[in-house]
């Protein structure tokens, strides 16, 4: 996957994962053990959005699949999260077909990086944000994983859903609008952290 377009520059984790790419292509195992605690977190976290329990076992095949493909790839780091999202997307398609069941709510994941997101005063617990991510629409939800806890940049993440980026974009958007609102909830605040000398 090439990255033709791209406006921003790359940070200097995106740097260093594109230099992690290049090496494992060339063999070094240190490399790849760079590129898996770099994405797999986001990528479980998705996995576990679409799947629910059994997330487990589908990223094991899906990292199966990058390992033997990965010679193959062209691209860099922000290129590389789009790839392995493409995979991890089309492995949980596929066991959801298997089983017969439709796509489960994205909101059963732990987002680990979503409050960046929401209002600065807010600050959830683990229960609480899947609370708040698993009331949104599934492809709301699908957008904001892939954008907020995937880190990939809007084109990516059309690429990854099929859809057009501008259809991502409103997506993306309007599911954090909705967990701002949802944070006014009764049952969601008493979730929150409270402020220093704030009383529950």
């Amino acid at each position: 996957m090439l990255n033709e377009g791209r406006v921003q520059p790359l940070s200097a984790d995106d740097l260093a994962l594109s230099t992690a790419v290049a090496r494992a292509q060339d063999g070094d195992e240190a490399a790849f053990s760079v590129l898996y605690r770099a994405v797999q977190p986001g990528l479980h976290a998705y996995l576990r959005g679409l799947l629910g329990e059994g997330a487990e076992d589908i990223a094991a095949a899906v990292w199966r699949e990058i390992a033997r493909e990965l010679p193959r790839f062209r691209g860099d780091g922000p290129g590389f999260r789009g790839w392995t999202a493409s995979i991890a997307r089309r492995h949980a398609r596929g066991h959801l077909r298997r089983r017969g069941a439709p796509p489960r709510p994205a909101g059963t994941s732990t987002p680990p990086d979503l409050t960046h997101h929401l209002p600065s005063e807010a600050v959830l617990s683990a229960p609480a944000a899947r609370a708040l991510v698993g009331r949104l629409p599934r492809a709301q939800a699908e957008a904001v994983l892939l954008r907020h806890v995937v880190r990939l940049d809007e084109p990516a993440v059309a690429r990854v859903m099929g859809r057009p980026v501008l259809v991502v974009r409103v997506l993306a958007r309007r599911g954090l609008r909705s967990l701002a609102r949802l944070l006014d909830t009764t049952e969601v605040i008493r979730e929150v952290a409270p402020a220093p000398g704030e009383r529950r």
